[in-house]
């Protein structure tokens, strides 16, 4: 007497894979022996066991609904283009549980209990499933330096899946995200949209994190508040003293004068005119001036001798 794995499972002939699924999901919860220590329910958990292996493997599920058990079981002929050859014998390993952690992932039903649709039970009790949320979305966002300068406003569109009315299905929205971008900002600022990830049964959207990436700038780099300018001037101009023009970020030429003599360590400070503070956009940071020295690439013997005798009478 071979068995009807449909009768096993509950379902009828027509059942699609997702039908086949659930039952077993929805049976091998309730007869699991950790709720049903009985023989009788253990039995069941086998023989749900070897349905579902039977009727979720396109093969063999062929063969069944051809040939029978008989058939699966005793082998059958099958045509092939090199004529008919027998199937091979099918056998149950008899270790459900190995079945039920392959369909679950682990030996925990609870796993895949928020995946079913209606009332959830286990041991028989109807269960209320605590949402869970989905780890936070991450995505970088670049900027400029001046986006950090001045703040602006940024309106990003994203994709999501959102649930339906019907509460069962869920389709493809798009929605805009605005990120008011506050002067000072910071490169590895983040800002949270919460909840806004993929919505679904039983399950907290995950947070939305964009995290601001600060690109780099063809004249400053930054250093905190602080903003550095590099000027490349001639050896004769660091001993002899000169100006540098610098065009800030928000627009203005300012004349900077420099009357020290520029050694490669030197560094000019010009205050305010840095970045704003985040928390306080009225106070600046500074700007501060770097030196490349250029050195001439030869010298005449004339002109040494002039340099030796300048720097003597220094």
């Amino acid at each position: 007497m071979f068995l009807d794995y449909y009768e096993i499972l509950e379902i009828n002939r027509g059942a699609t894979d997702a039908d086949i699924k659930n039952a077993y999901r929805r049976l091998a919860v309730k007869f699991h022996p950790t709720c049903n220590k009985d023989a009788g329910s253990i039995d069941r958990f086998c023989l749900l066991g070897e349905a579902y292996e039977v009727l979720s493997d396109l093969q063999k599920k062929a063969l069944y609904d051809k040939f029978g058990g008989e058939g699966l079981k005793g082998g059958a002929p099958l045509q092939t283009s090199e004529g008919v050859v027998w199937s091979a014998k099918y056998t149950y390993h008899n270790n459900p549980e190995k079945t039920f952690k392959q369909f679950f992932g682990s030996n925990n039903p609870y796993s895949a209990l928020f995946e079913t649709d209606g009332p959830l039970q286990y041991c028989g009790r109807i269960l209320d499933p605590v949402p869970t949320q989905d780890p936070p979305i991450e995505k970088e966002l670049p900027l400029s330096l001046e986006d950090l300068f001045h703040g602006r406003k940024k309106k990003i569109n994203i994709s999501r899946k959102v649930m339906n009315e019907d509460s069962g299905t869920s389709c493809i929205k798009d929605k805009i995200l605005t990120i008011n971008i506050e002067p000072g900002w910071t490169d590895g600022t983040k800002v949270v949209f919460p909840k806004e990830g993929d919505q679904g049964p039983y399950k907290i959207p995950a947070d939305i994190i964009f995290i601001i990436r600060e690109k780099s700038h063809p004249q400053f780099t930054r250093e905190g508040n602080d903003l550095i300018y590099k000027s490349s001037i001639s050896l004769e101009k660091a001993l002899t003293g000169c100006s540098v023009e610098v065009e800030t970020l928000d627009g203005r030429q300012i004349n900077i004068p420099i009357n020290d003599i520029v050694h490669p360590a030197y560094r000019k400070v010009v205050a305010g005119e840095g970045m704003p503070h985040f928390q306080d956009p009225a106070r600046r940071g500074d700007l501060i001036l770097t030196f490349d020295i250029q050195f001439p690439k030869s010298l005449s013997y004339e002109r040494r001798e002039q340099i030796r005798q300048a720097l003597k009478c220094s």
